[in-house]
């Protein structure tokens, strides 16, 4: 009689510890260089108060927290050739994902820091 309540919380104790899914990035294709939007993104970011923890131009990857926001950070990968680039954003608050849609703002201005807005 023990043994079923003893199961059900094991299991119940088992279904906490499964991994989340990944983040899902927001991509944006960009008429720029890759080297110049992965520059005006660390800029953009640092105006707007975060703090770069990563950054690799040869792999174009970066990533960065908010100076007063503890827990939320932004990931950003910049892959493309010649004039032509391909932007992934994620961001994350307390290591969980949010909403691709949280990062239109930054997505737009990042634009509008390369020339690519009317």
């Amino acid at each position: 009689m023990m043994r079923a309540p003893l199961v059900i919380l094991l299991v119940a104790w088992l279904a906490g510890c499964a991994t989340p899914a990944p983040p899902e990035p927001r991509e944006i294709h960009l008429a720029a260089t890759p080297e110049a939007t992965l520059r005006e993104a660390m800029h953009l970011l640092m105006e707007r108060g975060y703090v770069i923890r990563h950054a690799d131009g040869e792999l174009g990857r970066l990533e960065a927290v908010l100076a007063r926001m503890p827990g939320y950070g932004v990931s950003l990968r910049v892959a493309g050739q010649g004039d032509n680039s391909r932007v992934s954003f994620i961001a994350t608050r307390g290591g969980r994902p949010l909403p691709p849609a949280v990062l239109d703002p930054l997505l737009t201005d990042l634009q509008a820091r390369l020339g690519l807005l009317p």
